[in-house]
């Protein structure tokens, strides 16, 4: 018996990579802080806690990446899609610091940021990245790649320029880099990653991407408060 993704496999997997990103936006756009950022009416809590959160994740960006396409290479497939990989890990190299900044501006210390906890989300988020980078199919890190990206593509600028225009936090309009940034980068990243992905025939690499994709779409919108407002960032 075939599963959901084997089944959609084939010709048209690049069409379903898209439904299941459009899906992680419809499952941010239904959290409650995901709404609010949406709106820019997310109070200073609940943006403090989604930039920790990114933080913890956002960190191992470039060693994911980075194992995932040299793994490609010792195992002697996929050259190009290997070099894709190796590049986005220094596309995404300092990132981290943009998070620190926009935390910095709004009160929080790098101590304070490294001393927060994790939320089960990120965990799961980055358990999954770390297995198929260094031990699954290193090509499954595109799929949360590209949902990742196409979120930011749809939302990022736009969540940084309500946000800036509500005001509701003081000091919003210095603590939106790392939102700014990702809006204005990642539409061509995701234009160029469909171009490098598109001739990839082999089965097991496209489940692997549409099943990191989904893993994507049903983990990341946890990294928003669980409670919304009537809950506080995590901290030790």
């Amino acid at each position: 018996m075939q599963t959901q993704t084997e089944q959609q496999t084939g010709a048209d997997w690049l069409a379903v990579l898209d439904e299941e990103s459009r899906g992680l936006v419809a499952a941010v756009d239904a959290q409650p802080d995901g709404r609010r950022i949406l709106e820019g009416t997310l109070d200073r809590d609940g943006y403090i806690h989604y930039l920790v959160q990114t933080y913890h994740y956002a960190r191992w960006s470039t060693p994911i990446l980075a194992e995932a396409g040299h793994r490609l290479n010792r195992l002697g497939r996929h050259p190009e899609l290997a070099a894709l990989l190796i590049q986005k890990g220094e596309e995404e190299r300092g990132h981290d610091r943009w998070l620190l900044s926009d935390l910095k501006n709004l009160g929080w210390s790098e101590a304070q940021v490294e001393a927060a906890e994790r939320s089960p989300a990120v965990d799961a988020y980055t358990g999954w990245n770390f297995f198929t980078s260094r031990s699954g199919v290193p090509t499954a890190v595109l799929g949360t790649a590209y949902a990742l990206e196409y979120l930011s593509q749809t939302r990022a600028g736009v969540w940084a320029e309500r946000l800036k225009a509500v005001a509701a936090i003081p000091n919003i309009h210095k603590s939106v880099t790392f939102l700014r940034s990702h809006g204005a980068l990642d539409g061509d990243h995701v234009a160029e990653m469909k171009r490098i992905l598109g001739p990839l025939t082999d089965p097991e690499d496209q489940q692997a991407i549409l099943f990191s994709a989904r893993v994507a779409r049903a983990v990341y919108p946890r990294i928003f408060r669980e409670g919304g407002a009537s809950s506080h960032p995590l901290a030790r």
